[in-house]
């Protein structure tokens, strides 16, 4: 994506609408946040399609030899339109998503599907591109237009350019099929969260909820229109802290029961028979395409390669894991009869009493650490780790200059220890009816510095609970540990540094984006960080060795708990996309491949079949939700980097992660990359000891 470019003639055919002019203004230019309407995204969408099909037409006509330059670099100047239009449009459909977005989501899905197959299936282009593929070796290009090749022709031949015509046809009908089906799955979704909210108007239903919880309640049922109030909605960020802190144990399960069941209702918005077909559909498309299911066509072109061997790190982490979790429950158990409350631990008591267990056996109360975790401090963390590691200052934009698409969204510029312009990170940190629930990071813009130095525009998006004006957002350590998480990613787009934008920043394969998100997570508990920006909102005075001892100590706590949740939905993903071609019913799937891995009662998958985004609301994490263990193989690795070294903050080691990871987006092999910084391959044995499991 650039903005350099001169205007089409598609661009002034609708002068009005400004998402089909360059973006203008500051630092290379800007999304027009402040001028765009809804209205103005459908007809930008199909002006987008358009210039691309004509410029991938003549690429495809171009009486001269295919060279390098005439069609793969050619390639990398084609869609520079679209490219805008799909950053604002992103913005819309996963933070502004109201009913206006959803009727375009639901027309455009197929027709953005099936525009991508007209030119992966364009036999004229393919065939311009398998030359200069053949020919890369010995054509004189240099490492990363090799890698540039051989990506365009691997994706191409993923994509079904090797196919009869008949077989294209059906493959292009599956595409655009998958795509409506995507697109009903998120909104679903979206519809129950947004629509299923537990009013609680009694204060005796607060019982056990600390006060910053309740204050977060308290301003959402406003929102909603029930002041004096208190409102839990059905999203994770007011779920959790419900589920760890109320003594309400009936509204406990309700508030439980309402989470896990979201997408599984049996009413219209029940996503259990998309799920079927999807599947189906998938399978489908993997024989077409010369695979034996799904999972082995997604990970054909990963760091695992095969199923089997992601499989094989899931399965060694299990049986750990589970045994752990025996050993919470227990623990969990023995506490719940001590205090005669006269029940056995079910899914919506564990975050509760694993709470009571982690004070009685680390004297550590989450409640206790939160007054520390002030959001507007925690991003200055963000900032300080950013500035130790990598050399990047963070200064906040004049909202005059650089317009946002919600009051929430801030803007700050980054630039590198010269003061050289690096680029813009937005910052988005508040839940609102419309909004994905969740964290994620988005790429505005790509850097790259084909036809010109293009600085990269990535946003950090989040849902919290905004408490009152004026007063600070108190956020879970789990939280702030998301939070480092996303502005991994963000960092990963800010610090690329390529020539082509398609290698560029996050491009890279699933299972190794997660790497560097990861890593940055292990830099919220460390003492540079804690002392300076963990401060305690009324009194100001930084978190006390002590207690940051307890978290220490307390490190591995409830590690089976997480493990278990997290790979039970991984193995239920995978096993769902090993199954070929039979047709699946998700429920009885779901309950019988739990029970044959012995799944412990007490804890439900983190992301239920009906109601996993990540897998069924596009193709990005199918047979992929794997990665984030497989990454964190290589971060647990990679922490020990740190800790055999200098420290957290190393600068030898910090700038061979920088130089090697963070700023090579796809310009070479992942793992070669990963061994240029470390050294050496990664094993299991970190990841066994950050998880406090044996090795």
């Amino acid at each position: 994506m650039t903005t350099n470019s001169t205007p089409s003639a598609s661009e002034n055919s609708l002068p009005t609408n400004p998402l089909l002019a360059p973006w203008s203004g500051p630092y290379g230019g800007v999304p027009p946040f402040d001028r765009v309407a809804t209205a103005h995204l459908q007809p930008a969408l199909e002006a987008g399609m358009a210039e691309q099909l004509g410029e991938i037409d003549a690429i495809a006509r171009n009486p001269a030899p295919p060279t390098f330059d005439n069609t793969i670099a050619a390639l990398e100047r084609t869609g520079r339109l679209l490219d805008r239009v799909n950053a604002v449009y992103g913005v819309y459909t996963s933070t502004l998503n109201d009913e206006g977005v959803q009727a375009i989501e639901r027309e455009m899905a197929p027709r953005l599907a099936a525009f991508s197959d007209r030119i992966t299936q364009n036999a004229a282009l393919f065939a311009r591109i398998a030359s200069v593929y053949e020919a890369r070796e010995q054509s004189g290009l240099d490492a990363e237009q090799q890698r540039l090749t051989w990506l365009y022709y691997t994706d191409f031949v993923r994509a079904g350019a090797k196919l009869d015509a008949a077989a294209k046809q059906q493959l292009s009908a599956i595409n655009q099929r998958l795509a409506g089906l995507f697109t009903q799955f998120s909104q679903n979704i979206l519809g129950d969260e947004a629509s299923q909210v537990l009013i609680l108007r009694d204060p005796a239903d607060l019982e056990g909820l600390p006060e910053s919880v309740r204050t977060g309640a308290a301003v959402e049922a406003e929102r909603r229109g029930h002041p004096g109030c208190w409102a839990i909605s059905n999203t994770r960020s007011s779920v959790e802290p419900f589920l760890a802190f109320s003594t309400r144990r009936d509204l406990r399960e309700q508030v439980w029961r309402a989470f896990v069941q979201r997408g599984d209702n049996n009413d219209a918005r029940d996503n259990k028979a998309l799920v079927t077909e999807i599947l189906a559909l998938r399978a489908e498309r993997a024989r077409l395409l010369g695979f034996a299911t799904h999972a082995h066509w997604r990970l054909d072109n990963q760091m695992a390669q095969t199923p089997e061997r992601a499989l094989e790190l899931m399965l060694a982490l299990w049986t750990p894991a589970v045994a752990r979790v025996r050993e919470e429950v227990a623990d969990m158990q023995a506490l719940a009869d001590s205090l005669g409350h006269g029940l056995s631990i079910e899914p919506w008591d564990y975050r509760f009493y694993a709470e009571h267990v982690r004070k009685q056996k680390f004297d550590l109360d989450a409640a206790e650490v939160k007054p520390y975790l002030q959001l507007e401090n925690l991003r200055e963390a963000l900032f300080f780790v950013a500035r130790e590691l990598f050399g990047l200052e963070f200064s906040p934009v004049d909202a005059a200059q650089v317009p946002v698409c919600h009051p929430d969204v801030r803007v700050w510029q980054v630039e590198d220890a010269t003061g050289r312009h690096v680029g813009l990170w937005y910052f988005d940190p508040y839940a609102r009816t419309g909004k994905l629930s969740g964290a994620w990071m988005s790429e505005y813009r790509r850097q790259h510095r084909f036809d010109g130095e293009v600085t990269p525009i990535v946003s950090n998006n989040a849902n919290f609970v905004p408490g009152r004006p004026g007063e600070p957002v108190l956020v879970s350590w789990d939280d702030a540990v998301t939070l480092f998480h996303e502005f991994g990613h963000a960092l990963h787009g800010l610090l690329s540094n390529v020539t082509y934008p398609s290698l560029s920043g996050t491009s890279v394969p699933r299972d190794f984006v997660e790497f560097p998100s990861q890593l940055l997570e292990h830099w919220l508990a460390t003492p540079e960080v804690l002392a300076r920006h963990a401060l305690h909102f009324e009194t100001g005075e930084p978190l006390p060795p002590a207690l940051f001892a307890k978290i220490e100590r307390a490190r591995t706590f409830n590690q089976g708990f997480g493990t278990v949740e997290y790979l039970a939905s991984a193995l239920i993903d995978m096993k769902l996309h090993l199954e070929g071609g039979r047709s699946i019913d998700p429920g009885p799937f779901e309950r019988d491949t739990l029970a044959s891995l012995a799944m412990p009662r007490e804890i439900v998958m983190r992301h239920r079949t009906p109601q996993f985004n990540h897998v069924f609301s596009g193709d990005g994490y199918s047979a992929g939700y794997y990665s984030y263990l497989w990454a964190d193989t290589l971060t647990a690795d990679a922490w020990e980097a740190f800790t055999a070294g200098g420290g957290p903050f190393d600068r030898e080691v910090a700038t061979r992660l920088k130089e090697q990871v963070f700023t090579r987006g796809n310009t070479q092999d992942p793992l070669t990359a990963y061994r240029a910084f470390r050294g050496s391959d990664p094993g299991v044995a970190a990841l066994m000891r950050k998880r406090g499991f044996p090795a």
